[in-house]
């Protein structure tokens, strides 16, 4: 392994090993949003297809880690769509053509790892409880935090060919902190949820479809123009049906609370603490998560060669080759 890797390797490790200890002694750190802060645009994207239907595309590639600037972008856009009566239906898209969002960014420190905690359990409520219907379309990788989020959208819908769903942490040594144990047990069902969660591995969009994980599976060659389509129509539909229908549905089905959100925080803490979380961490880290790589394609395959091949040496790869 080149020499310049294994420095990166060890800054990461580190830098993870840091926060690790920083939020286990300071739990209760982590402050509201601050609405008055912008977001830098460029980390979502915002086009105003029709005035009924905006898209939000996720826009830090390669392979759009969510990181802080993430969360201020999406709050932002949050803001925008309340304010706008006119506006039914969001579309959240990738500008990276193999992900939707990875996962969390987990070497930019405390300031990222907010999506477990109060942050993350305030923006995901309002998007849940927002007038206005959120659509995932999913055409690469959404796992972790990528699939959190997914999941705290109204809907979600994958390419056949290319959506890759799934909730690999457990596999890691951790829990999922950002929703995963709120959410797929109301979707999925318990033991589809222990199944998921617990097996730490990669779905396909037709297993996902299977499953409820996501609402439909369509073919790539016809995904674009049917998620536009879908949006449209109900871009098109009057807001107050839309709201008041999307706000009694809501009532009916149970939304997760903020008090579920702390207590899988709180576990994710306790986790993190754990020898073998770490050991799995950097194992993983050397193996080149967090970039646009082997193990990060295929990261439900290597979360079970943790255990299986411990000694496995990535090999180099040129950057976005289609693996």
């Amino acid at each position: 392994m080149p020499q310049s890797i294994s420095v990166w390797n060890c800054i990461v490790f580190f830098t993870f090993a840091f926060w690790l200890q920083y939020i286990t002694q300071r739990p209760n750190l982590i402050p509201e949003f601050p609405t008055a802060m912008a977001a830098p645009v460029e980390y979502l994207k915002v086009t105003k297809v029709t005035p009924g239907y905006w898209r939000a595309t996720f826009n830090n590639p390669p392979t759009n880690l969510w990181g802080p600037e993430t969360s201020l972008a999406v709050w932002k856009l949050l803001d925008d769509l309340e304010k706008d009566d006119s506006v039914r239906v969001v579309v959240f898209d990738s500008a990276a053509p193999n992900f939707f969002v990875m996962h969390l960014d987990v070497t930019q420190g405390i300031e990222t790892m907010v999506p477990p905690g109060r942050r993350w359990a305030n923006l995901v409520q309002r998007l849940s409880q927002s007038p206005v219907v959120s659509l995932a379309a999913i055409r690469g990788r959404a796992r972790g935090l990528g699939s959190e989020f997914a999941l705290a959208c109204d809907m979600r819908f994958a390419s056949k060919e290319k959506g890759i769903i799934g909730q690999p942490e457990v596999g890691a040594g951790l829990i999922p902190g950002g929703g995963g144990p709120e959410w797929l047990p109301r979707i999925v069902g318990r033991s589809r949820a222990l199944e998921i969660i617990i097996g730490s591995d990669d779905f396909d969009a037709s297993t996902a479809e299977l499953y409820g994980y996501i609402n439909r599976a369509i073919p790539d060659a016809e995904f674009e123009e049917w998620v536009d389509k879908f949006a449209r129509r109900i871009g098109a539909f009057p807001k107050y049906a839309v709201a008041s229908m999307k706000a009694t549905v809501n009532v009916r089905s149970g939304l997760p609370t903020g008090s579920e959100f702390e207590q899988s925080w709180s576990t994710f803490i306790d986790v993190c603490q754990q020898d073998e979380t770490k050991k799995r961490m950097g194992k993983l880290m050397e193996w080149g998560i967090q970039q646009d790589s082997q193990c990060e394609r295929e990261l439900g395959k290597f979360i079970g060669m943790l255990d299986t091949h411990p000694d496995w040496k990535p090999e180099k790869k040129t950057p976005h080759e289609d693996l």
